[in-house]
């Protein structure tokens, strides 16, 4: 990152990881679940936070549990009928901003909802206030992001492919026309040195793009060779104003910023592909999961490493790293391992029954991890 800036969140680093696994794990609390779920968690000290389907599988339900024990704080259920490809259950991660949360569904209703009581802030449709002009097989998938301020979505229509809401009640601060919504998430970084400017980086439907966090004004685009792209992993800033962008047509490409114009290419490789692990970088080295786990280097035109071949492993895992070490959340396992570059897993740690992907981005709130699996969301003390 440049000098003094903390990072958008949404790489896979963590503060701390645990130098070994137990055999078996232990539950600090487990909370059954009516649907397996696609989107994040979002935890605070206090309160989970998490996007979900009621029973009937017509309407979306926010739901909020006590960090500590586990016990359901509140719901709130927004009517959404329909038929998205892999389930109706929101995709998009929730926000904590203070005292609120964001919640997202993949139908686009976007809700602001005071975590202590539940009651719903202000709310908005996007679907209905935005229309797209192209079909959302998977729905809205970003998450929100909060950039000085301004809360940042991506309704995807022609005249509000970005929009900024001032997070306090919704109110439009600023849209900007441009393409359909991509399948993954923004980030925010500094423009380069000498500049006070933030910009907002990500994909829409079919481009690399980024924003002024300010205004919204388009600031540089990138069409990369091949079409198709789902765009789902999430683009890491990297320190020397650079940006490492993967996708499954397009392969893995290591970009260099420049003020307010197109990026330069640097590198890039096509034997790491993933439709929708997102990597993590840690010193000279790229991590990533798509059915194996690959070790690209940072240092040397993206060239492959090595990678292994694991039975916990398929097309999708979470990475969460330090400096020294990985987790990997895989099919129903944990995973750690050194990142010094060495090929093996030191411990692994069955969680789940189900050899099934993970697909919820967990959580790490001091040395206890939250995932959710098909049935149930637990916490785990590491």
């Amino acid at each position: 990152m440049w000098p003094g800036w903390r990072g958008p969140g949404r790489d896979g680093r963590v503060a701390w990881l645990p130098e070994s696994l137990a055999a078996e794990p232990q539950f600090v609390w487990r909370h059954g679940l009516d649907h397996p779920g696609l989107g994040g968690i979002a935890v605070s000290e206090r309160f989970v936070v998490f996007g979900d389907r009621d029973f009937g599988d017509f309407q979306d339900e926010f739901r909020c549990l006590d960090a500590e024990t586990g016990e359901e704080l509140w719901s709130v259920q927004r009517l959404a009928i329909g038929q998205l490809d892999y389930g109706n259950s929101p995709r998009a991660t929730p926000l904590i901003v203070g005292n609120n949360a964001v919640c997202l569904g993949a139908f686009g209703r976007l809700v602001c909802i005071a975590l202590p009581t539940g009651e719903v802030v202000w709310e908005c449709d996007l679907a209905a206030e935005f229309p797209v002009s192209t079909e959302l097989p998977w729905g809205y998938c970003g998450s929100p992001l909060l950039v000085d301020g301004k809360l940042i979505v991506a309704p995807g229509s022609p005249e509000a492919s970005l929009i900024a809401l001032d997070p306090a009640d919704g109110r439009i601060i600023w849209k900007t026309p441009g393409g359909g919504p991509s399948h993954g998430s923004l980030v925010a970084l500094p423009t380069p040195p000498g500049t006070k400017a933030v910009m907002i980086v990500g994909h829409d439907a079919d481009s690399l793009g980024a924003w002024n966090a300010a205004t919204g004004a388009r600031l540089w685009a990138v069409r990369p060779p091949a079409s198709g792209d789902f765009n789902v992993p999430t683009p890491i800033p990297l320190s020397g104003e650079r940006l490492l962008i993967t996708t499954e047509n397009n392969g893995t490409r290591l970009f260099q910023l420049r003020e307010n114009a197109v990026p330069t290419l640097l590198a890039s490789g096509h034997r790491l592909h993933p439709d929708m692990s997102t990597p993590v970088v840690v010193g000279d080295r790229i991590y990533c999961v798509n059915e194996f786990l690959y070790c690209l280097s940072l240092t040397d035109g993206l060239t492959e490493l090595w990678r292994i071949r694991d039975p916990a492993l398929s097309d999708y895992a979470a990475i969460l790293a330090t400096d020294d070490r990985l987790l990997i959340v895989a099919d129903g396992e944990l995973l750690l391992m050194n990142a010094d570059g060495s090929q093996k897993i030191e411990f692994r740690q069955r969680v789940f029954a189900a050899d099934v992907p993970v697909f919820s981005h967990p959580a790490l709130v001091g040395k206890r991890l939250y995932l959710r699996g098909e049935h149930e969301i637990v916490c785990l003390q590491l």
